[in-house]
């Protein structure tokens, strides 16, 4: 109950900020020249919010998009407002293997560190569809994709930590509808049935595995990487723009996703 009351009210946490907090606020005082992050779907909504103030942070931000077109007006935009803002865009379709492993190739070709992946990027409540590869197309691209891409970065993390001494991040944009998903749970048998098929448990099962792979990354890599899982915070996204007004509902994502000031925080 007080958790909800702090979200409706914007009342501070222990941090300081709440949910009214902005990441201007949130981020004040911030140097972030030495760094890079690559920010999945950083070209709309969550994504293009993170770039614009890391950006303006002074982080080279590597934009990761399926509509490249979009993405590098994004560019355009943040350059309109930070004339000094570094921002590349690479292509990525996280409903592709193969797209993946392109972008983590040209990413890498690019001989940048990697401080910072913030895996963003999602789609929700969508048919019964099967992505190129044969997996269930939320499961997909909301987490095969994303543990695929941090999976091949990896590497380029612990080194960028172990040549520069700053500890890296990894940031899972979760949902609290993680607890709306099938009534077991993940059906780790059934990913890709279409039998029993819930457009809406598919996508709780998908913020589910995102948890999970966070949680699971935070007990392998804590001593080298700060994994967090950001979650709860309503807001409105480019997600409703394809459902009808009758299934309009708020998405639960945390908007701060720089709610760290030193990029180094505790695991969570």
């Amino acid at each position: 109950m007080v958790g909800i009351f702090s979200l409706v009210t914007g009342w501070p946490g222990p941090s300081g900020f709440g949910s009214s907090s902005t990441a201007e606020q949130v981020t004040q005082g911030i140097d972030g020249t030495n760094l890079t992050a690559i920010i999945t779907g950083g070209a709309s909504g969550i994504g293009l919010e993170t770039s614009r103030v890391l950006a303006l942070r002074g982080v080279h931000v590597i934009i990761g998009a399926r509509n490249v077109k979009a993405a590098n007006e994004a560019k355009k935009t943040i350059l309109t407002e930070i004339e000094t803002a570094r921002v590349d865009v690479l292509e990525l379709d996280l409903c592709s293997i193969r797209s993946i492993r392109a972008f983590a190739d040209n990413f890498i070709a690019l001989n940048l560190p990697l401080n910072i992946l913030i895996n963003n990027a999602g789609i929700m409540f969508c048919p019964f569809q099967l992505s190129q590869d044969g997996i269930e197309v939320q499961f997909a691209t909301n987490h095969i994709g994303h543990f695929l891409l941090t999976e091949l970065l990896l590497d380029k993390m612990k080194n960028t930590v172990k040549t520069t001494g700053i500890q890296g991040r990894i940031v899972n944009l979760s949902s609290i509808a993680h607890t709306h998903c099938y009534k077991n749970g993940i059906r780790f048998d059934h990913i890709n049935a279409k039998e029993g098929y819930n457009d809406k448990r598919a996508y709780g099962q998908s913020k589910l595995a995102n948890i999970l792979h966070a949680n699971e990354l935070s007990r392998r890599l804590q001593v080298k990487l700060s994994i967090s899982t950001y979650q709860y915070q309503v807001v409105w996204s480019h997600f409703f723009l394809n459902q009808p007004v009758k299934n309009l509902m708020l998405t639960y994502e945390l908007v701060h996703t720089l709610n760290n000031h030193k990029f180094s925080s505790k695991s969570g």
